[in-house]
């Protein structure tokens, strides 16, 4: 009940934030400007618009969770609410899941809204072009949704790192840095194990071997150029992937819990 109060609280605050509006107006900007970049294009537009409307709510979904999720704890910090928060019968690991959970849902919400504004631009498309909506390939508005629903398994992944940075720093900026250089390095892990097996330097390779292993592969969530080209995603894909963002979401929440339990607020 007390986590739920938290999640519930967490969620207005964020949807008063100013960042979040700005933020979802240039995501649904983006995604209405590929029907106009479609235009401009010979061959499926279609393809067209579905890659820019998955890269913009990839992109701007990533966004909206590091820069509410930095300031989750840090904010209450500022507003030396913290000491009211905590002064409550509330368990510290409580607080950190219940702001977690409030986030999640305010993100879920977002990614609706844009997810939406895709298919409208799609079926836009298609009416100007004179195409009845009612015999589009069903496979490929599924699809659509199978890549969004992994988008935002990633999304909680970085909601995660961002809250992790944020109970044991003091500063937004120091956290927002942490956090798109793991969103950043998360992307290109694969590119970082092949530097590090032609590195002849042990140390060096060592040190990008744990990178490899402690960050998050974020491209495991990204079936994007899939969904474009129409290659089938499967459901049991789709499962392991899922199991492997909760369990590391589970690990980085249990260090927060952690470093959020031992932190001294005096």
């Amino acid at each position: 009940m007390k986590v739920l109060t938290i999640a519930r609280n967490t969620f207005r605050e964020a949807i008063r934030d100013r960042i979040l509006y700005n933020l979802l107006f240039f995501a649904l900007l983006m995604i209405a400007v590929s029907l106009l970049l479609a235009t401009l294009t010979v061959g499926e537009q279609s393809k067209i618009i579905i890659d820019i409307g998955l890269a913009s709510i990839n992109i701007f979904g990533a966004l909206i969770a590091i820069f509410l999720g930095i300031g989750l704890i840090i904010k209450e910090i500022e507003k030396r609410t913290i000491y009211n928060i905590l002064s409550k019968p509330v368990p510290r690991y409580q607080f950190i899941i219940g702001k977690y959970l409030g986030l999640l849902i305010t993100i879920m919400v977002n990614i609706i809204i844009m997810g939406a504004g895709l298919y409208l631009i799609l079926i836009i498309n298609e009416l100007r072009w004179g195409h009845d909506i009612f015999n589009v390939n069903l496979d490929i508005w599924l699809d659509i949704w199978k890549a969004i629903y992994l988008i935002f398994i990633e999304l909680m992944v970085v909601t995660a790192i961002a809250l992790m940075f944020s109970t044991f720093s003091s500063s937004s900026t120091l956290s927002a840095i942490f956090t798109i250089a793991a969103y950043i390095i998360g992307h290109l892990t694969e590119e970082l194990r092949l530097i590090g097996n032609k590195l002849p330097d042990s140390f060096m390779k060592s040190t990008i071997n744990f990178f490899y292993y402690f960050l998050p592969n974020l491209d495991n969530f990204n079936v994007k150029g899939k969904v474009v080209h129409g290659i089938y995603v499967s459901a049991s894909y789709i499962s392991l992937v899922t199991l492997y963002g909760l369990l590391y979401i589970s690990v980085v929440l249990l260090l927060s819990g952690v470093i959020f339990q031992r932190r001294d607020f005096k």
